[in-house]
């Protein structure tokens, strides 16, 4: 794919401190880059950035290979469209609303109405369209704001975790209509989001940010199952991260000592490296002491269970194997192998399952 959009050596200082620091960021024409970071991680700083509300200190912002100077900023704006966690809506109807970008565009007013309808039809809110937008709810108004968005036809679509307000009900509903939208459209979009169902249910790619700077960006299987390094391990939901060193290597297997337990991997350390082991809570299985099957899951680690978190369905259980190691598991088999703090249970892992990150 083309690159539409490229960001290169961009900083913002505040305070006298970077807070932002993108060496390079490239967004590919046709696709869903998905930026994913906690709080503070300078997300919405890269947004505002890329639709050109803020002025970085140092760096660019280019446009199928064209940088974008100050005098040329009014002109960039018209290929992009932004939609914010708050919909900014005028005090007007939904349908206006819709077509103010469009008149601003000066398109023809037949091109208008076109437009503005379809995208009320295909955000299902018709209905509506003679409705002030402040009488709207959370959900509709944001469904609003996304078909002021998509009517503009931009070349790039800006959003800044426009679901982050809504109840859980209301915003699964709107990330599924928006997943279709991206899809048939082919629709070039940046998505910012901390929340990381989002970003793999949205994004083509996922670039992660941590402390302004940006950690890796890659598939999300890459980004999820290999992470970088120890802190962005913990930030996508790997929760058992375990430092040691590199014993041996044989057959595309690596031999990782535990604090004197052992440990494979599927990888490639040099003997004597030290290194991170990584697990991902879905990917340990728990047995009863005694009772460990025979299976491909080649490591096993005995522990005993020091706290269980009920999660929904799931229960999150924390194993102390001179080591922590948490797993997931079903309520019902919690139930079935009765679990309780203090029961003794292997922890058992596929080599494949396991990640390691260089120290």
């Amino acid at each position: 794919m083309d690159t539409l959009l490229e960001v290169k050596d961009l900083i913002v200082y505040r305070g006298g401190k970077a807070i932002l620091n993108v060496p390079r960021l490239e967004v590919k024409a046709g696709e869903v880059l998905a930026v994913i970071g906690p709080n503070g991680a300078g997300k919405s700083t890269l947004l505002l950035a890329m639709a050109r509300l803020l002025k970085p200190d140092e760096g660019q912002i280019l446009l199928r290979g064209q940088a974008v100077t100050r005098r040329g900023d009014l002109d960039y704006r018209r290929h992009i469209a932004l939609v914010l966690q708050e919909p900014l809506l005028l005090n007007d109807s939904v349908f206006n609303n819709l077509a103010v970008g469009l008149r601003l565009h000066s398109l023809p007013r037949d091109e208008i109405e076109r437009r503005v309808k379809a995208w009320l039809e295909r955000l299902g809110i018709s209905h509506l369209a003679r409705r002030q937008a402040h009488t709207l709810s959370g959900g509709e108004a944001q469904r609003a704001s996304l078909g002021r968005a998509f009517a503009l036809q931009p070349d790039l679509l800006l959003l800044d975790e426009p679901f982050s307000a809504l109840d859980t009900p209301t915003r699964q509903a709107l990330m599924e209509d928006l997943q279709k939208l991206l899809a048939e459209t082919h629709q070039t979009a940046v998505f910012i989001t901390h929340d990381l169902d989002e970003a793999l249910m949205l994004g083509q790619r996922v670039a992660v940010l941590l402390a302004g700077g940006l950690r890796q960006v890659g598939k999300p299987g890459e980004v999820f199952t290999a992470p970088a390094d120890s802190e962005v391990a913990a930030f996508v939901g790997v929760e058992t991260i375990l430092p040691g060193r590199v014993t041996g290597e044989e057959d595309g297997l690596v031999q990782v000592s535990l604090d004197g337990k052992r440990a494979e991997a599927i990888g490639q350390a040099p003997t004597g490296r030290a290194v991170y082991l990584c697990l991902r809570p879905e990917d340990i299985t728990l047995w009863p002491a005694g009772e460990v099957p025979v299976s491909s899951a080649r490591n096993r680690l005995k522990g005993r269970i020091t706290r269980l978190t009920p999660q929904g369905a799931l229960v999150r259980v924390t194993v102390d194997c001179g080591f922590p190691v948490v797993a997931l598991v079903t309520r019902s088999s919690a139930r079935e192998m009765n679990l309780q703090t203090g029961t003794e249970v292997t922890a058992s892992f596929k080599a494949s399952a396991a990640h390691l990150i260089l120290r």
